[in-house]
């Protein structure tokens, strides 16, 4: 019996990885053929490692992330069109899905993957390769063969400041992160919350020196993840002067007991110098929420994204998830590949894989989840039925 045969059209190094990578180890593993066609390398791109790559090497470096991350992945091969990061949308359509097509037809494959309509958060080069690629496909010579599925990312009721606070609290001691864990951390926060894996509004906050961050006895509604500078923390007694407690540094979080005992604050931190946090907060802040008692604001219930929260709560691995999603695949199994993968991708991601905690990368990332365009198809959960 042949291989499976996957070919994945996306439009810059790193798409692959997010959108499809855990599946792509999977299927591999198993003994499928996979290739993954990228439309630009990534030119246009960040740069958030600046110690390896500039702006003149930023594609040939990310073309070498991209091939690094494959060969994690177990991909067999990849191919790139040579077109400019960023200007999808303004080429001729025709002749970049002739591009597309002639790939199709080279590949022959038995389920093509690509970006749906919303292009996973409105970028135009996502959206374009994606309804090129769906184009190629649905018109290939005498009709469409095989399955085409769109990469979908459902929206998820996961807080990371409900899950992170209750996880701070049952450590047996103080979590710090190592050395560069707050930018890191951050770097990988944005992204995956703009990816719809966590729904947190996530905010920098700068707090000049001698200003109370947060006060003891106000609601517990943000989780804070200090990025530089240092905080001092205080507590008021019932009777008797205020005690001073400790010290805080960058990678140190705090704010978590509030949240996960579901309490008032029981501290005060006052920034000592110039501080930068990273602050999660279930929904955007109201310029007119005061601080102080609870009858000012109720402190946050778990699981609660603020007033659009959708039904239920959980991860993208959580039942209530799917949303509409028809096919949707467990990739717990390879998940320390697609995590590898990821770290690849240096110049966007440059994180070290073994700083995040093994439950949260689970939660969000776990499963993968495809809306299958053809043929037509009930909720289920494997690529080829």
């Amino acid at each position: 019996m042949a291989a499976l045969r996957i070919l994945a059209v996306f439009a810059h190094p790193d798409d692959e990885v997010f959108c499809c990578g855990g599946t792509l180890a999977k299927y591999v593993a198993g003994g499928a053929q996979a290739t993954i066609l990228t439309a630009t390398r990534g030119e246009a791109g960040q740069i958030r490692d600046a110690s390896v790559a500039t702006r003149a090497t930023l594609g040939q470096v990310r073309e070498a992330e991209l091939r690094r991350a494959a060969a994690t992945l177990g991909v067999q091969r990849i191919d790139l069109l040579d077109h400019i990061d960023g200007t999808l949308r303004d080429l001729d359509r025709a002749a970049l899905t002739d591009e597309v097509a002639a790939e199709i037809e080279a590949v022959n494959p038995d389920v093509v993957i690509t970006f749906g309509a919303d292009g996973a958060y409105g970028h135009p080069d996502h959206i374009t390769i994606g309804e090129v690629a769906t184009a190629a496909f649905l018109g290939r010579p005498g009709g469409p063969r095989g399955r085409l599925f769109h990469s979908h990312f459902p929206r998820s009721c996961l807080l990371l400041l409900d899950r992170l606070s209750h996880w701070l609290v049952e450590l047996n001691e103080r979590f710090r992160g190592p050395e560069d864990f707050a930018r890191v951390f951050s770097l990988f926060a944005r992204e995956t919350s703009a990816l719809g894996y966590a729904t947190d509004e996530i905010e920098l906050g700068w707090f000049p020196p001698g200003v109370s961050i947060i006060e003891q006895g106000e609601p517990g509604t943000s989780l804070y993840l200090l990025l530089s500078g240092h905080a001092d923390v205080f507590q008021d007694q019932d009777a008797g002067p205020r005690t001073y407690i400790r010290r805080m540094g960058p990678g140190e979080f705090f704010g978590e007991i509030a949240l996960a005992r579901h309490t008032l604050r029981t501290a005060h931190v006052v920034a000592v110098d110039s501080v930068t946090c990273m602050v999660f907060s279930p929904g955007v802040a109201t310029l007119y929420a005061g601080r102080g008692t609870a009858s000012n604001l109720d402190p946050v219930e778990p699981g609660l994204r603020g007033p659009n929260a959708a039904p239920g709560r959980g991860g993208l691995g959580a039942p209530g998830a799917r949303d509409t999603a028809t096919t949707v695949i467990d990739v717990s199994g390879f998940l320390d590949r697609k995590i590898e993968a990821i770290a690849a991708h240096r110049t966007q991601y440059p994180i070290d894989p073994s700083m995040f905690p093994k439950w949260m990368l689970r939660e969000m990332m776990g499963r993968e989840h495809f809306v299958r365009v053809h043929p037509p198809v009930v909720p289920e959960d494997t690529l080829v039925g």
